[in-house]
């Protein structure tokens, strides 16, 4: 079912470790027609796409008071403490993370320092579909109101009811957003991005979505700053010999059930005989455990992209992890945190037999929208950091402008940029 290989070739580690990603060349055209669209014809195009795409006629884009106040009734007191609980944790851990702005005189009459400052509107967006992501709603609407962003716009798409699904509503509505319009799909990116009559443009848009969503951030990125192109879901588990190979299994299909294109990889560090008796008593819990789960019609093709590697050097397997820089990471063996010390590409690390990837996913209180696709290799995933802004500022001193002016006008000029060395001169020469 998931193909083994034994210590692999390094050459051949990047082809082994590809994702399996989807053709976009059918969406192309779709996306680009629906913001080109939004762009001309605003709210209308709006009301047209959510009754081709949703099957709804709506009479109004905005979740409206009513709605906000019945969501309650809608919601389990288990799921609201649950929520709440969820809130706290995120809440206390990015919080921890804001920023204090810089001083410092780098020379006498040379002041620098740094201004914090957070975005002014941010546009969040929570896919519908199979499983509406109540959870996302925290985790970008957390950190946006802790760092003190002033405006935020929820988008999400409408039931065919013409209602926002009442757990998504109440979640926005604890965290204190009251902004939330029914738009799903590249049509939501489109006027978050362009804005419409009743709909505000934002400076930046946050959020998961399918290829669709996915390729319309990709396409007003240009003019509207986003979180990150986020692809499929996936996961990295690594083992040894002593794992209790039923948790492993779960995390390994925990990723797996987010969608058909998602990819889970077992990584085994052991020795050869060890590795195949592992890699066979591993696929046996796969099976066992996938009898006792739904969404096998996520699972199943979902299985297909997935891989299981092994090596016995303790090097290779930092390899292996860097080069595949995974979403999400986790170390469930011995050498847990050595392996954490030398791993520099991951978008989260779950260190340990009880740090499930879930808990990161809902409540421990880390961020679960993080960087796919090897995007870990160079961008983090979402934090307080991405709903603020740091301005540089100096102060200088007639004293200190005379004390540098000499080095700034031989830069200038030595770059032919005689405007920039006169700016300094005609200082130096004013009494």
């Amino acid at each position: 079912m998931i193909p083994y290989y034994y210590k692999p070739k390094e050459t051949d580690l990047e082809t082994l470790l590809s994702r399996e990603l989807s053709d976009d060349f059918d969406v192309e055209k779709s996306v680009k027609d629906i913001i080109l669209n939004v762009k001309e014809n605003g709210d209308k195009a709006l009301y047209h796409y959510a009754e081709k795409f949703d099957n709804v006629v709506l009479d109004n884009l905005y979740v409206s008071e009513e709605e906000f106040n019945n969501c309650d009734s809608k919601v389990s007191d288990e799921l609201k403490t649950a929520i709440k609980r969820a809130k706290s944790n995120i809440e206390k851990f990015h919080e921890a993370q804001l920023p204090k702005g810089e001083f410092l005189e780098v020379e006498a009459g040379i002041q620098l320092s740094r201004k914090i400052v957070s975005i002014n509107s941010v546009g969040l967006y929570i896919p519908g579909g199979t499983a509406p992501l109540f959870s996302t709603v925290l985790m970008l609407g957390v950190p946006a109101k802790v760092a003190n962003v002033k405006n935020i716009i929820l988008a999400t798409p409408p039931t065919k009811d013409g209602s926002v699904n009442p757990v998504v509503l109440y979640t926005a509505k604890t965290i204190g957003i009251n902004k939330v319009i029914k738009v799903g799909g590249a049509s939501a990116i489109a006027a978050l991005s362009y804005g419409t009559e009743t709909i505000k443009k934002v400076d930046k848009i946050f959020g998961p979505g399918n290829r669709f969503v996915s390729y319309a951030k990709m396409l007003v990125s240009s003019r509207t700053s986003i979180d990150m192109l986020a692809g499929p879901s996936e996961v990295m588990v690594v083992i040894d010999k002593n794992t209790n190979l039923r948790f492993a299994a779960s995390d390994f299909l925990s990723q797996a059930e987010h969608g058909r294109d998602s990819q889970s990889v077992l990584l085994i560090l052991a020795n050869e005989s060890d590795s195949f008796k592992l890699k066979n008593d591993f696929i046996k819990e796969i099976e066992r455990q996938l009898n006792q789960l739904d969404r096998k019609e996520y699972l199943l093709p979902s299985l297909n992209n997935s891989k299981i590697i092994a090596t016995d050097n303790f090097d290779d397997c930092i390899k292996i992890i860097d080069n595949y820089a995974p979403e999400h990471l986790v170390l469930n063996l011995e050498l847990a945190k050595d392996i954490c010390k030398e791993v520099s590409n991951a978008g989260s690390i779950f260190i340990g037999p009880y740090a499930c990837e879930s808990a990161g996913d809902y409540a421990s209180g880390t961020n679960h929208t993080l960087p796919t696709s090897g995007w870990a290799k160079s961008v983090s995933g979402v934090s307080i950091d991405s709903f603020i802004k740091k301005i540089t500022i100096q102060e200088i001193s007639r004293s200190g402008l005379q004390s540098l002016g000499k080095t700034i006008i031989t830069m200038a000029e030595g770059e032919s940029l005689s405007a920039h060395a006169n700016s300094v001169k005609i200082r130096l020469e004013e009494n």
